[in-house]
């Protein structure tokens, strides 16, 4: 018996109760003295695995297949499998939900959304860049001092960090919003082709060529 199930528990259902109780008379004293808490009234919800393996390997012996001949009881009632159906394992614990693994298309589609997200974030920053810099440029066209010059390309870069922003709420809330396509097949029939009919080939009817019935006259002698 492998570590692992040492410390599993089964459900004990009245069926595995009753098959417990007509084998235990037979057990060994040991087996017997730690089964008994498992059938004394009230019964316990669960029972060790290990139990009910030891007691298992026990019915393959030679000795116990005797004793259970001579009680009338079938060997072959007290496996693993039989001992195991319709029971719960480990009911007292609690498994975290089971989280199947995304499909291919799923983790294909964030992929090429995340590559537009930071498509959309370059192009934000050399916007809001460009703009500054056509800003600095313009203000010193006009004779401004550096001070004003730097607050007028700092105010532009900002207005555009601004609207660039709301773009980017706007266009992420579309995406998230977007409905997934859903991929559907649709059966096709496969077409058939008529059989064509035997073409039955009409042989021309034989023309008669009219008979020239020849009028024999019959010379009368004279």
């Amino acid at each position: 018996m492998g570590n692992s199930t040492t410390d599993i528990n089964i459900s004990l259902e009245p069926h595995l109760v009753a098959s417990l109780r007509d084998i235990y008379p037979l057990l060994p004293t040991q087996q017997a003295q730690e089964l008994d808490p498992f059938l004394t009234d009230p019964l316990p919800p669960i029972i060790p695995y290990k139990i009910l393996f030891a007691l298992s390997q026990w019915t393959r012996t030679d000795q116990s297949l005797e004793k259970l001949k001579s009680k009338g009881l079938d060997p072959h009632a007290f496996s693993m499998i039989s001992l195991l159906a319709g029971t719960i394992t480990s009911p007292e614990r609690k498994f975290g939900d089971y989280v199947p693994p995304r499909e291919p298309e799923d983790i294909e589609a964030d992929r090429i959304r995340e590559r537009k997200a930071i498509t959309v974030l370059l192009n934000a920053l050399l916007s809001i860049a460009g703009v500054a810099f056509a800003a600095w440029w313009a203000a010193d066209k006009t004779g401004w001092g550096n001070e004003w010059r730097v607050l007028f390309a700092l105010f532009a870069a900002i207005v555009v960090a601004f609207a660039e922003a709301v773009l980017y709420m706007i266009w992420q809330s579309r995406q998230s919003n977007a409905p997934k396509a859903i991929r559907r097949r649709f059966a096709q029939h496969k077409k058939v082709d008529s059989v064509p009919e035997s073409d039955s080939t009409e042989l021309p009817q034989p023309m008669s060529e009219p008979l020239n019935e020849k009028a024999t006259l019959r010379q009368r002698r004279r």
